[in-house]
This record gives structure tokens, C-alpha cells and sequence, in this order.
């Protein structure tokens, strides 16, 4: 089994932008056992910006483009220095891949990017990948990891794409907002009253929120993956997913 697995920003930091370790090191532990298993993992992981935030000890993520391009290089050397020093201690190498938006709107460099991926699966290294924020731009971008999240499933035809977010899935409403909000297990179609549900933003140092797993999920169902959403505050619902069972909300891939 093929499984990509998106990490968000708020699944790994503080909202200081400094790494929550009791978070990081759960979910470290628990994808280096499910790799132990026999699945092939790959991570497209967000937080570079705002943990270049929290090493510069800066009171909030800059507003100008240079400014969050300057965070997302320290960031970056911190992330993939935490993840290096997690996975190895479980026993795992892993490798950086650092894309952009060209990157995957041109054929041939999609192709290699996924040639590079599927090399490294057979050498049993766990790729972690991230936008290239320090030379990325709204503009050029791909502009969120969900998003990234999909196009890297499709590339390199996953099985399952996970996305790990700060609430435990798709829900009727805001479940922080309304207390009758009821979490949506399974979701065969997009209707327009699904995509309704994407609401705003996520957290103040990410990029994301439920609109742009939405999109994501839109990106799964035409390739024929499965995705799901689950509370990254949870990780070991992970295990029930690579052992083929619910949780969270699953988007049902369209099979040709």
C-alpha cells in the first residue's frame, strides 16, 4: 500500500511557530511503524514558515513575501533536522524534496519528480516533501500542502492520501462553532452542499483550511485515490486507515 501523508503546520508546532515535541515524536514513531509493516510512505509536510517564525523569535509570520520567504529558509533547515533526527532514531533515512508550482505544471519535470519519489521508495528512504517557499510566489505557487498533498498522490499513484488536520474530519458545520455539528464518515460525490462546507482559513501561521482539503479531495476522486481527513492530535488512526479501516471522513476515489 502507497500512502501519502500530509502533515500540517499546526500538527507539529505551537501557535509560537516552536515544534511541539510530544506531538512530532507520536507521529514520527507511529509512521516509522507503519512503514515497519511493509506500506510505502510518503510525507508532504507543512510548518518550515512557521517554524522559521519561532527560531527567529519573531512575534508573528511577516506579512511581505520577502519576509516569509526569509522564515521558510531557517524554518526548513530546522524541520528537516527534526525529521532526520525522529525517523533515524526509528531506524528510517529520509530525503528532502523541495518542489514548486512549475514543477508540477510541466510534464517532463512532473515525470522526474516522480521517477526521483519512486527510486527513493525502492531504496526504502521515506521522502518528505514541501513547496519551495523561499523562491515560490502566490503567483507561481502551489500555494498550500493540501493541495500539493493531491498532486503528489496522484503523481506518484498512491493509494490513500491522509491529510492530518486540527479537527478529526468533515463536518455538517463548524464543529467549534456548533455543537450539533455531526462529523460525515464517508463521502462518495462532491455535491455542491459538500463543497459549501469548506468554510476559511486554518490556523494564523498555515496556509490551509477545510476548503482547501476540499480541493484536494477533488484532485483524489478523479485520480482514483482515496483520501481522508483525520485529527492530526491523533495519529494512531493512521494504523486504522493502512489496515483498511474508517476513520475521520474518507473521500471515495473514482476507480476507472
Amino acid at each position: 500500500m502507497r500512502v501519502v501523508v500530509k502533515i500540517g503546520t499546526s500538527n507539529i508546532t505551537y501557535p509560537t511557530g516552536r515544534l511541539n515535541i510530544r506531538h512530532m515524536e507520536a507521529l514520527c514513531k507511529i509512521l516509522s511503524d507503519i512503514k515497519n509493516s511493509g506500506c510505502e510512505l510518503i510525507v508532504v509536510s507543512s510548518g518550515a514558515t512557521a517554524m522559521g517564525v519561532g527560531k527567529l523569535k519573531l512575534s508573528e509570520k511577516p506579512k511581505d513575501m520577502p519576509g516569509k520567504q526569509a522564515c521558510a529558509a531557517v524554518g526548513q533547515c530546522e524541520l528537516m533536522y527534526t525529521y532526520d533526527k525522529m525517523f533515524t532514531e526509528h531506524g528510517h533515512t529520509v530525503a528532502q524534496i523541495l518542489i514548486t508550482g512549475d514543477d508540477l505544471s510541466d510534464a517532463s519535470r512532473y515525470s522526474n519528480f516522480a521517477n526521483t519519489v519512486e527510486r527513493l521508495l525502492e531504496l526504502k528512504a521515506l521522502p518528505i516533501i514541501n513547496e519551495n517557499d523561499t523562491v515560490s510566489t502566490v503567483e507561481y505557487g502551489v500555494g498550500d500542502n493540501d493541495t500539493l498533498g493531491a498532486l503528489v498522490a496522484a503523481g506518484v499513484k498512491a493509494d490513500l492520501l491522509v491529510l492530518l488536520s486540527d479537527i478529526d474530519g468533515l463536518y455538517t458545520a463548524d464543529p467549534r462553532k456548533d455543537p450539533d455539528a455531526k462529523l460525515i464518515p464517508v463521502v462518495e460525490e462532491l455535491t455542491d452542499d459538500i463543497m459549501a462546507l469548506g468554510g476559511g482559513k486554518g490556523s494564523a501561521l498555515g496556509t490551509g483550511g477545510m476548503a482547501t482539503k476540499l480541493g484536494a479531495a477533488r484532485i483524489c476522486i478523479k485520480s482514483g485515490i482515496n483520501m481522508a481527513i483525520i485529527n492530526g492530535s491523533k495519529p494512531e488512526a493512521l494504523y486504522d486507515l493502512t489496515e483498511g479501516k474508517t476513520a475521520g471522513t474518507m473521500f471515495v476515489g473514482k476507480k476507472a
